[in-house]
């Protein structure tokens, strides 16, 4: 099994910043985590890639951030995270964490739980 957990959401003025966690645990071995990827879904519409950050370091942000998001990733603490600056609103919807990579038992792609966040003066 491997659990990711998303935190750091909440509500935000415009203009303002938050950063998000993810956690990424392997509860049988360490996960060894290859790619990471943030994505969010606003009401009524689908789930779209923010941010990707692959092993060597490569990342890839969607046009609508680029400039005002940074993907990262703490290797020892199998955590990655999205520092989120000049929010706007339309930056309002659930953030969700993609951990891809591998541990004892082979390959796996896994999803977080979620976390909202909200700009909104």
């Amino acid at each position: 099994q491997v659990q990711v957990v998303e935190s750091g959401g909440g509500l935000v003025q415009p203009g303002g910043s938050l950063r998000l966690s993810c956690v990424v645990t392997g509860t049988r071995s360490r996960f060894n985590l290859n790619v990471v990827g943030w994505f969010r879904q606003a009401p009524g519409k689908e789930r779209d890639s923010v941010a990707i950050l692959s092993s060597g370091g490569t990342t890839n942000y969607a046009d609508s951030v680029k400039g005002r998001f940074t993907i990262s990733k703490d290797n020892a603490k199998n955590t990655a995270y999205l520092q989120m600056n000049n929010l706007k609103p339309e930056d309002t919807a659930v953030y969700y964490c993609n951990a891809i990579g591998w541990d004892s038992v082979g390959p796996g792609n896994y999803w977080g739980q979620g976390t909202q966040v909200t700009v909104s003066s």
